[in-house]
């Protein structure tokens, strides 16, 4: 059976097009869901307030700690919410301290941005096209990345995909008067839309209304628009979100929109938030390495879309990608996933032009391009094993194998793009995309001991002689930590540790080595010997400060 008769057996059905590219994004996306500790900080952050929500069950407020969080409206919080109150219902042990449990909304809308992926695609060109597009999506580092974390972005982006499916449908068919918009896509638009700002807020309306303008201005017309039943759709999008808004407005006092847009957004626009500043160009710069494997074949897609720019579906990708890139790049504050929502459109614009073979391969400019595809795998393979050597002092061999395998299937597919096979081309880089997350999530990460700080400081606090009554901890303030351990964990100085021990028996204490004297000196001045039960040591990601915490049971 040859290539091109499973692509024609593909074409035939939708349904077999979409199973296929579920197994895929599994099999891309599942290595490392459960085992992943919590990875600092906004995805603890966002998973301990959905746990307090369970917990109060409040679910208006957001809360981590006693901390307002006032940043992000409610909807991951509510997807999350549900899923880990499921699985207590179904009787999973210690639902609400599985961390896997939070990530399956993630999960889910990482898998709805590879299918919606194929579903613009097929509204744009052909189902071969379309196909080509959502398996390259599906092997985006930084889609797999997020698939993994419990946040917004994942979701976000199939927010943002499934809303581009019914604008793509309606910019296409703007110039047959009978056409209409299927009421599928009709109400996916829309509930995508009341989704997304339940999810992010204003993101995802920005990037749909950017598109939708400049699409309008390159027609010369936006009566097209006029098929979405704007003012129907507004409804639908009022109904699902003014009840939250009104409900955390009472709540808040009006203190959450003052947070989340004057200070969270607005701040962001005049200056880097979090250390997070960077200047433009930067997305264009980190796209080679977070787009992989994708980034190659956009790069060489440019003089096709240069030429084809006026062609509807071009444009629409065009559309899409460029004027909300330019945005971001001119926003100070600067994150890889940002950009993510934009990526399915290069994806689709790197299929029309394998689709037309108009892809560049002549010259030494392409090759090179290409040769990004090995040269990543190699040189994650070496950063992963020379991590775990010098962090571990052990060698991933499971994880070196899996990489020396996606380093061969990268190289075939640099051999078969220049000798005209594009779909096996594409086949190939997706194949050394999946060995790459079985070797780094899989094989390689789980052997990480040394900056796995948080799992390690909770279980030694299990470990205790006694059931500990209560935590507090000094010079180490991570969230995951508070996640691991319980919402009531004290944070505090050395002297407060030992104030905190004294007032109940069978209290643990983590105390780095930077405060441990202080620690140790009001233990004494207040009659306490606190015990030192073990040492946790290790590297903290977050600044790559080596930590030396003793733990340390009182009174």
């Amino acid at each position: 059976m040859t290539l091109s008769s499973v692509f024609e057996w593909l074409e035939r059905s939708h349904l077999r097009a979409a199973a296929l590219l579920f197994v895929l994004a599994l099999a891309l996306f599942l290595p490392g869901l459960k085992g992943l500790p919590p990875m600092d900080r906004d995805e603890p952050r966002f998973a301990q307030a959905t746990r307090q929500m369970l917990e109060t069950r409040d679910f208006v407020d957001i809360r981590f700690q006693t901390e307002a969080r006032h940043k992000k409206p409610v909807g991951i919080y509510w997807m999350q919410a549900a899923v880990v109150d499921a699985a207590e219902r179904a009787g999973i042990e210690g639902a609400r301290g599985l961390i896997w449990l939070y990530r399956l909304p993630s999960l889910l809308g990482a898998i709805l941005v590879v299918l919606l992926t194929y579903a613009v695609g097929v509204g744009l060109s052909t189902r071969r096209a379309a196909f080509m597009a959502a398996i390259l999506m599906a092997a985006v580092i930084l889609l797999g990345v997020e698939a993994r974390l419990a946040k917004t972005d994942a979701v976000l982006s199939a927010t943002v995909v499934a809303c581009m499916g019914g604008l793509a449908r309606v910019w296409m068919t703007r110039e047959d008067p009978r056409a209409r918009l299927p009421w599928p896509w009709f109400l996916g638009f829309w509930v995508a839309m009341g989704v997304s700002v339940l999810v992010k807020g204003p993101i995802a309306p920005a990037i749909v209304g950017l598109t939708a303008a400049t699409l309008c201005v390159a027609d010369r017309s936006a009566a097209w628009l006029r098929r979405l039943r704007p003012l129907w759709g507004l409804l639908i999008v009022l109904v699902m979100v003014a009840p939250w808004m009104v409900a955390i407005t009472i709540k808040t006092g009006g203190t959450f929109f003052e947070e989340a847009v004057g200070q969270d957004m607005l701040g962001k626009v005049a200056a880097g938030q979090e250390s997070h500043g960077a200047p433009p160009g930067t997305y264009l710069a980190a796209f080679l390495g977070t787009a992989w494997p994708l980034a190659p074949w956009v790069l060489l897609a440019i003089p096709f879309g240069w030429r084809q720019r006026w062609s509807d579906p071009v444009l629409f990708c065009l559309a899409w990608a460029i004027p909300m890139w330019i945005v971001f790049e001119a926003v100070p504050t600067k994150l890889p996933h940002y950009v993510l929502p934009l990526y399915p459109a290069l994806a689709i614009l790197a299929a029309l032009a394998a689709e037309a073979r108009a892809l560049a391969v002549a010259g030494m400019v392409p090759r090179l391009v290409m040769g990004l595809l090995p040269a990543l795998v190699v040189a994650l393979g070496v950063a992963a094993t020379a991590g775990a050597v010098r962090l571990d002092g052990v060698v991933p061999w499971a994880g070196l194998a899996l990489f020396a395998l996606a380093s061969v299937a990268a190289v075939l597919a640099w051999r078969s793009y220049f000798r005209s096979f594009f779909g096996t081309s594409a086949i190939q880089a997706v194949a050394a995309s999946v060995l790459v997350a079985f070797g780094a999530y899989w094989a390689t990460v789980p052997l990480l001991r040394a900056v796995a700080i948080s799992p390690r400081l909770a279980e030694a606090a299990r470990a205790a002689e006694c059931a500990p009554t209560g935590l507090a901890t000094v010079g180490y303030r991570e969230p995951s930590l508070v996640f691991l351990t319980r919402t009531d964990l004290e944070m505090t100085d050395g002297p407060g540790a030992a104030g905190y021990l004294r007032q109940g028996a069978c209290r643990v204490a983590f105390v780095e080595k930077r405060q441990e004297e202080a620690f140790l000196k009001a233990a004494g001045e207040a009659g306490l010997q606190p015990k030192l039960l073990s040492r946790v040591t290790g590297l903290n990601l977050n600044g790559g400060r080596a930590l030396d915490i003793g733990v340390y049971l009182g009174p």
